[in-house]
């Protein structure tokens, strides 16, 4: 004996040795390929698998124990898989925001030119075009800043703790000694411990229970009442009851497994105990994490239309500007001049208060937006809003109220029962159980109790617990002491399986082969219209005892069934049919069920030909479902990757789509939509993934923005249009008048000075009213249609331009180089005043100030900058500008070459509008 037990302690010392060569073995088994890998294709393969093998399988293959593992063994595994935590979306740095704010074409090109203006001793010209660059960066930079602290602040905080199962490997050496030393010695037990959930790694042992939020993906070993909501990750609106074993169809798809626990779902009732098989990255949840904050957003239309816009006015001035600088070089024989006067005709080209008009455009339209509880993180989801012409939204929350509702109580054929209705009460309200969303909602009926008189007419006797054997429970019920009625609630078929009866108005029938089709078919179709149906039965038995068992749960009467759905909410339709009378298409995508999903689509209007699902759009290549998307506007049963793949196909057939949705399973399709639209109830992933974040789920909402969005883009078009067509115009003009006069018809200074105050007289465009017919339908980026606005209206200002030559040059007889201040000072206040007004006349297709008129802010600064052109040729700083006064017969002429203008700008309008339309 003593030789064993030497034999023993020294068994013990070499404890050390043997955590090492377990150390070596650990790392050996974690080296193979299923650690690493983390394509979805793979994850998939390794939770069904997980799935598939029995419970004492699936810990020896994660190489772990029933009594959990060791901190050593935690420790190890922990250093080769890393922390438990899923990859999010870094912000960016102060300075890289700055410089995304700063950079774009016109913001690059001002540069140069206020550079170049810099060193040819320009500096007025250079602190000008520079002050805009600065403007437009800071407004952008400061907004959006402050709307992504806003976003920042709505990130809801979850659970950071897991309860874990731990042993000591010294209990594992005990055993032994145990085993074969037959020692008397105590063995510890395994212990529970609160542990951080980064800290989790697979094969851990982890406890659940009601109100946990799953800490990584794991497999079910035990499971008593287990439901678990995972509407976050596959849209399903009623939680789904997990087993230790997959009772479920055969199926490839590792969420329909009901063996499976998936991180950022949450334990509704019951509880479990399961082992970790993925962590972090390598969970379903953190595979697409990884995607959505690894993966580069592709340009929304916003960014393509303003760069092609950009560009095409950039090709322009590239063009135009040589021809401008060689003209002059040539005819006035001073290169010097002539070079000044085309960079200052390159200033005058380039729209530089672009970037600062549509930023502060987008900038009140965000401002107005949070007003109705809507946060812009990105200022050019608001353009992207009011050219949206295909919205997908998920399901559950944004159509329906994401709550469970009882929607109809019937008898055993059907018809409405208020008897069903009592009995499913009694049932709910006097069992001791945790309650469920179905219990929870029978007791939401609004005065039942009190019509009842349960405090006065009814006693509970016993209830007969629900178990996932019997699927049912049992209530026992004293009404009025005069006799005991049993009440059985649960799933159809194991209510069956205890009926001999049905009753039916009053009567009660046998439940014979007839009858039990019938009342299949009556269930049946029911299920098809998307309901979750609960049967109900019950007998009436004598008072004589108080203890009930479940084999008293025979001979009942079935007295009909109770059906829940998460209903629409009440502002879906009407917000559906404001969408699409705006010409937006709403199509739903949901991992909801098709029968449910169809049923809410019919109940809120929404066109359904047919529900297309998952598993349907795997089998289709690209060209294919291309043409799918297009005309079907439903579908259901939908992965994440399934949700990304019908975005990307609806945008590469030319639709602006916005994508709604606040689960994990959403996030890829926010970050491939042009805008994605989430709620600040959604998980982090996906408010990371969004551009507008939502106070409210509400497809009303929406529709004010997709309004306040086409608001911002038609103020901007106003402002892109105006500039093209009377730059081109002016350049027109300079060609003309620099080939036949012998002097410049306007200096540089001059001429920086005109479009600076010009550029200031549009700076209250973002505040100008909008037509209504011009936001009925959504608006794009059309440079070819800016293209031809610009050629089509730009030559009209010319015209007056050589009309005002004339007119200095042979009325005034400014006609030297001697007299060229008088005649540059009579073109600097017509062009101004023209240009200043034509925003008024190109703002609507309507007649302005008569039909539409602008806000008081553009028509206050339109006032403000032709009285202040007029103003400087007359007054005191005439010399420094170096215009001169004019004569007071200039202004009838002036005068009369303005109306003019707009008299032919008018019916030109009338004819562009007949023949292109207008946007």
């Amino acid at each position: 004996m003593n030789l064993l037990r030497s034999l023993f302690v020294s068994f013990l010392k070499t404890r050390h040795t043997l955590r090492h060569f377990r150390r070596l073995m650990i790392l050996d088994s974690l080296s193979g390929p299923g650690i690493t890998r983390g394509v979805p294709e793979d994850l998939a393969r390794e939770l069904m698998q997980a799935s598939a093998d029995d419970a004492a399988g699936v810990l020896v293959r994660l190489h772990s124990h029933d009594g959990g593992l060791a901190q050593s063994e935690v420790d190890l595994i922990a250093e080769r898989v890393g922390p438990n935590e899923v990859e999010h979306e870094k912000p960016l740095r102060w300075w890289q925001h700055l410089w995304h704010c700063y950079r774009n074409p016109f913001n690059l090109l001002l540069t140069v030119l206020a550079a170049i203006s810099y060193f040819t001793d320009d500096d007025k010209g250079a602190i000008v075009i520079g002050l805009m660059v600065v403007l437009s960066t800071l407004i952008r930079f400061v907004q959006e800043g402050r709307s992504s602290r806003a976003a920042e602040r709505l990130k809801e905080m979850v659970s950071n703790t897991a309860t874990v199962i731990r042993r000591d490997l010294a209990t594992d050496v005990v055993q032994v000694a145990q085993r074969y030393f037959e020692l008397p010695l105590p063995v510890r037990v395994p212990t529970r411990i609160e542990v951080p959930i980064r800290d989790l790694v697979p094969g851990e042992l982890v406890v659940l229970s009601a109100g946990d939020m799953i800490p990584a993906d794991c497999r079910v070993l035990q499971a008593k009442d287990l439901f678990v909501s995972q509407a976050a990750m596959t849209g399903e609106s009623l939680p789904v009851e997990k087993f230790p074993e997959h009772r479920g169809a055969a199926s490839h798809n590792p969420l329909e497994m009901n063996n499976l626990l998936f991180m950022g779902t949450n334990v509704v009732s019951g509880s479990a105990t399961a082992v970790v098989v993925t962590t972090g990255n390598r969970t379903y949840f953190g595979v697409l994490a990884t995607r959505v904050t690894a993966t580069d957003r592709t340009p929304t239309s916003f960014e393509t239309g303003v760069n092609s816009v950009s560009w095409l006015l950039i090709r322009f001035a590239l063009v135009m500007v040589p021809v401008v600088l060689l003209i002059n070089g040539f005819t006035k024989d001073d290169w010097t001049e002539a070079f000044l006067f085309a960079l200052s005709v390159a200033v005058g080209l380039t729209p530089e208060m672009l970037p600062m008009i549509v930023t502060s455009t987008l900038a009140k339209g965000a401002v107005i937006l949070s007003r109705k509880k809507v946060i812009v993180k990105r200022l050019d989801a608001i353009q992207n809003f009011g050219a949206m012409n295909v919205l997908c939204t998920d399901k559950t929350g944004t159509l329906t109220q994401d709550k469970i509702f009882l929607e109809r109580h019937t008898d055993v054929f059907g018809q409405d029962s208020d008897d069903v209705l009592k009995y499913a009460y009694l049932n709910s309200y006097y069992q001791t159980g945790l309650k469920n969303l179905l219990d929870r909602a029978v007791l939401d009926r609004a005065g039942l109790k009190a019509e009842l008189k349960l405090a006065q007419d009814y006693q509970k006797v016993d209830e007969i617990p629900f178990d996932f054997e019997r699927r049912r429970m049992s209530v026992v019920v004293s009404e009025k002491s005069h006799h005991h009625e049993l009440i059985c609630k649960g799933a159809v078929e194991e209510i069956l399986t205890t009926c001999t009866q049905v009753q039916v108005d009053g009567q009660v029938l046998a439940l014979d082969a007839a009858m039990l089709e019938r009342v299949r078919s009556v269930t049946s179709e029911l299920n098809e219209q998307g309901l979750r149906v609960v049967a109900v039965a019950m007998k009436e038995v004598p008072p004589d005892k108080s203890t009930y068992a479940i084999a008293d749960e025979a001979e009942l009467t079935l007295v009909g069934y109770i059906a829940f759905l998460d209903p629409p909410k009440e502002s879906t339709a009407p917000a559906l049919r404001a969408l699409a009378e705006h010409g937006v298409t709403v199509k739903v995508l949901t991992g909801d069920n098709e029968l449910v999903t169809a049923k809410i689509c019919r109940e809120v209007g929404l066109p359904l030909e047919r529900v297309v699902l998952g598993q349907q759009l795997d089998a289709l290549d690209d060209a294919a479902l291309s043409a799918l998307v297009e005309r079907y506007n439903v579908f259901a049963k939908l992965t994440p990757l399934n949700k990304e793949r019908i975005v990307r196909a609806l945008r590469a057939n030319g639709h602006v789509v916005g994508f709604m949705g606040d689960g994990i399973n959403d996030a890829p399709a926010l970050r491939a939509a042009d805008i994605g639209i989430s709620v600040d109830s959604a998980v982090d992933i996906a408010k990371e993934a969004a551009d507008i974040i939502l106070l409210e789920k509400s497809l009303m909402v929406l529709e004010e923005g997709v309004l306040e969005g086409r608001k911002t883009f038609s103020n901007m078009l106003k402002y892109i249009r105006m500039t093209a067509s009377s730059n081109f115009g002016n350049v027109f003009s300079v060609l003309i008048a620099s080939a036949f006069l012998p002097f410049l018809p306007m200096l540089p200074l001059q001429l920086l000075v005109q479009n600076l105050l010009y550029d200031i007289s549009q700076i209250a465009i973002p505040f100008d009213n909008v037509d209504e017919e011009l936001i009925r339908m959504p608006l794009k980026w059309n440079p070819a249609d800016i293209g031809r606005f610009m050629v089509f209206f730009g030559p009209t200002s010319s015209v007056f331009d050589i009309v005002t030559f004339c007119l200095m040059w042979y009325v005034f007889k400014a006609n030297t180089v001697q007299d060229q201040a008088l005649f540059q000072s009579g073109w600097f206040i017509v062009g101004l005043i023209t240009q200043t007004l034509i925003v008024h006349m190109i703002r609507t297709p309507k007649l302005p100030f008569i039909q539409s008129r602008a806000a008081w802010p553009l028509t206050a600064m339109t006032l403000f900058i032709m009285a202040l052109g007029v103003f400087l040729p007359m007054g005191p700083l005439a010399g420094s500008f170096k215009l001169v006064p004019l004569p007071l017969l200039y202004f009838p002429f002036m005068v009369a070459i303005v109306l003019a203008y707009m008299l032919l700008t008018q019916a030109m309008k009338k004819f562009y509008v007949r023949w292109f339309g207008w946007q």
